[in-house]
């Protein structure tokens, strides 16, 4: 496996310097959002405004407004939490096509509950005219920047950053969910980060005979609630879904409204952050902490089915992809 080094910068400069409709904005974390090198070769189409994101919320709907296709680039907690009336009244109401890279999703920071967005799934998805993607891998992320700009509205992604296993072959495409296994016993339902978790342990699940059916998600919405549906229906044991994010509000909820509404009775585990805020950790860590790791998916499997596995840490290490980046390179504000 491929571990590209900061894909989304060499992604968004090719592609704004061949729209020169696309504005950069920056809230003061511009290197952290490796956006740095362009600001220093494009600066005509960079904009600083500062530590005041509900400025720059309300800049943007006007950029927008004049013709303009501004991605502004903070932490994802920064582009929500402080300028949520901003974001509904001056992007999200007028339909402004305004691109939100959100970068530090769920738990790939150690910044702890100020940095971490564990709940824009589900403040960002409750909004009209706002479409959700997440990315997964480095092609993802390469290829997110183009596949947002197609949108006529607004857009929010949560983007990786730094080093970046490369998992895919093809882009992202919005609507179009990843099918990478085709099992018959258990639905595992996945996105972002906790893809990588499910495919290391999908290898070890397949050695001990259980047979996964995998999804990858890459647009949370809109959401192929059909497709949820379909592929639930054709597992032995019921759903899993893994996310890194809490629950509520999130994937996990997605794929049970899925279910509920369209009658379908299948068993439902939900892995993620279970109503609590996160402590600052490496990634790793806390991905164990709060269950949200490849043990924690085979462990939940177990209870699913009901079969014991025998799969323990050294069997995960023994099918491991590659080596955890998180700790080749830490994460850092």
């Amino acid at each position: 496996m491929e571990m590209v080094n900061r894909p989304y910068a060499a992604a968004f400069e090719a592609y704004a310097v061949q729209h020169p409709e696309v504005l950069c904005l920056s809230a003061d974390l511009t290197s952290s959002c490796e956006i740095d090198g362009f600001r220093d070769r494009h600066p005509d189409q960079f904009l600083s405004l500062g530590m005041a994101e509900q400025n720059m919320l309300s800049f943007a709907g006007g950029l927008g407004l004049a013709g303009f296709r501004p991605f502004l680039h903070s932490f994802g907690v920064f582009l929500y939490r402080r300028p949520y009336d901003q974001l509904m009244a001056s992007v999200a109401y007028p339909r402004r096509k305004v691109r939100l890279m959100g970068f530090l999703p769920g738990v790939t920071t150690p910044g702890g509950m100020t940095h971490q967005a564990i709940e824009d799934i589900s403040v960002m998805r409750t909004i009209p005219n706002m479409t959700v993607l997440e990315a997964g891998d480095a092609t993802e992320v390469e290829s997110i920047v183009a596949e947002a700009d197609r949108v006529d509205g607004p857009v929010y992604c949560r983007i990786l950053r730094g080093a970046v296993p490369r998992l895919f072959d093809t882009p992202i495409r919005i609507g179009q969910m990843r099918v990478l296994a085709e099992g018959e016993d258990v639905l595992v339902v996945t996105a972002g980060i906790t893809t990588e978790e499910a495919i290391r342990a999908r290898g070890a699940l397949a050695r001990a005979g259980v047979s996964v059916r995998h999804l990858h998600l890459n647009t949370l919405k809109p959401f192929d609630a059909a497709q949820i549906v379909d592929h639930a229906a054709s597992v032995r044991h019921g759903v899993i879904t893994l996310e890194n994010h809490l629950v509520t509000g999130g994937i996990g909820s997605m794929v049970a409204e899925a279910l509920a509404e369209a009658g379908l009775a299948r068993r439902l585990i939900r892995l993620g952050l279970q109503d609590t805020y996160a402590h600052g950790g490496s990634r790793p860590y806390l991905m164990k902490h709060y269950g949200m790791d490849a043990l924690s998916l085979v462990r939940a499997v177990e209870r699913l089915t009901g079969q014991a596995t025998g799969i323990d840490e050294d069997a995960l290490g023994a099918v491991r992809i590659d080596a955890v980046h998180s700790i080749v390179k830490a994460e850092a504000l």
